[in-house]
């Protein structure tokens, strides 16, 4: 296998690049307002985004966006290319398994460049929202266009690449495909959500099909979605998703999806899950479905460590973690309980600077906050600190799942995180009062394994449920990735 493009496919790819290059960066000051490219994985490249759109898109996590340096915006490598550069300069392991994934997102590459999305019906700013919900002249299409690429829907557990596979795909799409959209799959549900919600309120009390106008909003927005952490768990989202794909498909949208779960395991034991069979069905065969387990686990290649997590609750641990707060602000104003408004809702940040906030485990996990706000604080803040976390029991299960809520985000946001806690991150979620065995089960000792885990991550585990049981691990696994050298140098940098 040749890592190399074909010199023709190679010439083209930077001809239109170049072409497009003004364009490009004409649209990326636009966008911001502020002269500079976003460095959101939530930033839309369509120029014909809306205003409701960005506000939606500004509460989304940013830790995959690796723009182009601005030293080379001439350049432009195929993810092949861009692998081997990446392997010769020490960033990357090279491994069979990988280059045949890599060779895949290749051929998708290709195929895109080639690829003409078919129209779709006008969004311009001169028609208004509302009157093009209300068109009667459209044509809905049946069935998706003979000649588009069918999607990549990459799936595996924690350790096993995706999001170095999915920030190689789409930081090597060049310029000249300008309607492209990468989003974490929980920024994507909020925003499909919230624009369901405002297609219905224009419809009005005579009804209608709210997935039809906000599926062909989409498509004129970006006709490459790339979803970073498809998942499926409740009724809602299921029942959204099924006829949502299947429009957006309909409409010419090629989709990259990463994923812990195959198809067939998504939404699994779910209320009605019957009702979402067909979407598995369309990802079956509308997909390419690769699996990306290969027996090696790429976050456990060893790194230097760098002191995150502080345990236990201590006089000294608290004058260390005060010492990193008062070296991360100095210059800057502290102000105490500054209001952050989120979703029409406010939340008082105890103690921050323009950058940096310092929460106690209560503000945070001990009140009823979503995966929206928690995304909205990392957002707002690069470095966050979280004060006093306790051990966990059965009496603690929401908290629990909110504090893995908070560590999901500030994983997705490549957020700076310090953390003090009373007890070892993998004894966070033990119950030590329940009558378990002190041997972890069959099933949580595979998922610790599979995190790279060598700790009991709670023999007396408080959750019980699949899902549940590999959330909490993963959200170990994160904590300690945290701790590493790489993440202390590259995150922070919202």
């Amino acid at each position: 296998m040749s890592a190399a493009p074909r010199p023709s496919r190679r010439a083209a790819c930077r001809h239109r690049a170049l072409l497009s290059t003004q364009a490009s960066t004409s649209r990326s000051h636009s966008i911001n307002g502020r002269g500079k490219a976003p460095s959101t994985t939530l930033a839309v490249d369509s120029a014909s985004a809306s205003v409701a759109e960005h506000e939606v898109l500004a509460s989304g996590a940013r830790a995959f966006a690796r723009p182009t340096p601005p030293s080379e915006p001439q350049d432009f490598y195929t993810p092949l290319e861009q692998y081997h550069r990446s392997i010769a300069a020490g960033r990357l392991r090279g491994d069979s398994h990988q280059t045949r994934i890599i060779q895949k997102l290749q051929d998708l590459h290709d195929r895109l460049l080639h690829y003409t999305p078919p129209p779709v019906p006008d969004s311009s700013a001169s028609i208004s929202l509302i009157s093009r919900w209300f068109s009667r002249n459209d044509t809905i299409p049946a069935a998706p266009p003979d000649d588009v690429p069918l999607g990549l829907y990459l799936y595996g557990d924690v350790g096993t690449g995706k999001t170095m596979l999915m920030d190689l795909f789409y930081n090597t799409l060049p310029p000249s495909l300008k309607r492209k959209r990468r989003v974490h799959f929980h920024a994507f549900m909020i925003d499909v959500h919230k624009r369901l919600h405002a297609a219905k309120l224009a419809m009005g009390h005579k009804g209608g099909d709210p997935i039809l106008p906000v599926a062909r909003d989409f498509a004129n927005d970006a006709y490459i979605l790339c979803f970073d952490e498809f998942q499926v768990t409740d009724i809602a989202d299921a029942m959204i998703l099924r006829r949502l794909l299947e429009n957006l498909m309909n409409y010419g949208v090629v989709c990259v999806i990463t994923s812990n779960r195959h198809p067939d395991e998504l939404y699994k034991n779910g209320i009605q899950r019957s009702s979402f069979i067909p979407a598995i069905e369309l990802l079956k065969t509308r997909f390419e479905v690769t699996d990306l387990d290969s027996g090696t686990d790429y976050r456990r290649i060893p790194r230097a460590l760098s002191k995150v997590y502080f345990d236990p609750l201590t006089p000294s641990n608290a004058l260390e973690i005060n010492k990193i707060f008062n070296s991360l602000t100095d210059g800057d104003e502290v102000v105490h309980h500054r209001p952050l408004s989120i979703w029409g809702r406010t939340l008082k940040v105890p103690e921050s600077s323009k950058d940096v906030a310092k929460f106690r485990f209560d503000d945070l996990c001990g009140q009823p906050l979503s995966a929206a706000d928690y995304l909205e604080v990392t957002k707002t803040f690069p470095t966050v600190f979280l004060l006093e976390v306790p051990k966990m029991g059965l009496d603690s299960k929401d908290k629990a799942r909110r504090f893995i809520t908070f560590i999901d985000a500030c994983y997705e946001s490549k957020t700076k995180l310090f953390v003090t806690s009373e007890v070892p991150i993998h004894r966070v979620f033990s119950d030590e009062n329940s009558n378990k065995t002190d041997a972890p089960s069959d099933h949580l000792r595979s998922v610790m394994d599979d995190l790279g885990l060598t700790e009991n991550i709670g023999a007396s585990s408080i959750f019980s449920g699949e899902e549940e049981v590999f959330a909490f691990a993963r959200a170990c696994s994160r904590l300690v990735q945290m701790g590493s050298k790489d993440w202390a140098e590259t995150s922070g940098r919202h």
